[in-house]
């Protein structure tokens, strides 16, 4: 793979850093989430406005067009302008893509895309977190209706959601993967209750959902009954990667902050100090160049796999190492700045669990790429 731009991709850059330098807020982020979402809805909606969101996206459905280089340039500038950070929709907008009607696609993706209806990701369960087959939640067909039931938990900016991608068994309870089903469902439907759950640095960025005997319209299953495995494997491909989910230029950025509380002479440049500093940066380039072959698979037409498991556990070592590095930099936690780094740092901790925990992730490397035996 060229790592150089070829002279289109150098023309989006140069387009694009010249749109993020008039329209990146020259306000910080507001500290807490509640505060903080409309103005991340109201930047990830002025990026859509711009064209620069939903690159890959057909334009039929309200996309650009383009390919995953986009893609990974738009990650790179949004990082490198220390943009606000994107609200994580485009990994939900995909099995609609490859599952939905084209009713389906037409009522929801643009709206999806353009962040103008928020949507979550209703998966994990109390008892099916990391083996998410065992979930309970029920959809049953009465009529023209799907009748749900159960419990959904740690639903990623849930309070804020307008639908849920929604899996619940339609098969009998020792069907596992085959008796899965994905539904798309409206938060505001009579039976719905949503209840915010406060993380450990105070964010309520999760939520947990309670569906009692929920009705939906028989059409806002997504895919057939039973296809609801295949549906969770394409969000959570997607989900995972480091290309499109912006978490390099984020570490590139947390790399050279901390570089900068040394070279400005907040913390002595002893030889543990840039050891520890070596070490991050490493690891940072290692992700980097993972991303350059994840990317270069994406620009020859090979959709994300189970490999994308190699980019969750890349992505959990560099954003914890890069977080110890910070505790052990940044010892006076009265100084600017340095609440939130140890925000950062907590948040981190929840990395090696989200999105599927290592142990899965390792798991799944073993059994469906190396033909490891359970």
């Amino acid at each position: 793979m060229d790592l150089r731009d070829s002279s289109e991709e150098a023309r989006f850059r140069a387009r694009l850093c010249a749109w993020l330098d008039e329209n990146v807020p020259a306000e910080p982020e507001p500290a807490t989430l509640a505060e903080r979402w409309p103005y991340l809805v109201a930047f990830q909606q002025r990026l859509y406005r711009g064209g620069w969101v939903a690159l890959s996206y057909p334009r039929e459905f309200g996309g650009q067009g383009l390919g995953p280089t986009e893609e990974a340039i738009l990650s790179e500038e949004l990082g490198r302008a220390n943009a606000p950070s994107l609200i994580p929709l485009g990994h939900l907008g995909r099995p609609l893509l490859t599952f939905g009607t084209e009713e389906q696609r037409t009522r929801y993706l643009q709206p999806l895309l353009s962040a103008t209806e928020i949507w979550c990701q209703g998966f994990s369960e109390p008892q099916a977190g990391s083996d998410l087959a065992a979930l309970r939640t029920r959809a049953t067909r009465d009529g023209a209706e799907w009748v749900l039931s159960g419990h959904k938990i740690w639903t990623s900016y849930g309070v804020f959601a307008d639908f849920c991608l929604l899996l619940a068994r339609t098969g009998p309870d020792d069907s596992r993967h085959r008796g899965i089903s994905a539904f798309i469902v409206p938060l505001d439907t009579p039976g719905v209750t949503v209840r915010p759950i406060v993380l450990a640095n105070g964010e309520e960025e999760f939520a947990e959902i309670h569906l009692d005997a929920v009705r939906i319209p028989a059409a806002n299953i997504l895919g057939a009954p039973g296809d609801g495995w295949q549906v969770a494997m394409e969000v959570v491909n997607y989900e995972r990667g480091a290309v499109e989910t912006g978490y390099l230029p984020k570490f590139e950025r947390y790399l050279s902050e901390l570089g900068s509380v040394v070279r400005n002479g907040a913390v002595p440049p002893d030889r543990a100090t840039l050891l520890a500093l070596g070490e991050a940066a490493a690891s940072v380039e290692v992700l980097r160049m993972h991303c350059l072959r994840t990317l270069s698979d994406r620009a020859a037409g090979i959709p994300p796999g189970p490999e994308s498991s190699v980019d969750k556990l890349l992505m959990t070592a560099v954003e914890q190492g890069l977080m110890r590095v910070s505790l052990s930099l940044l010892t006076d936690t009265t100084a600017p700045g340095r609440a939130e780094w140890f925000g950062r740092y907590l948040y981190g901790r929840a990395g090696s669990i989200y999105g599927g925990s290592a142990q899965i992730q390792r798991n799944i490397l073993a059994q469906r790429k190396l033909g490891l035996p359970r």
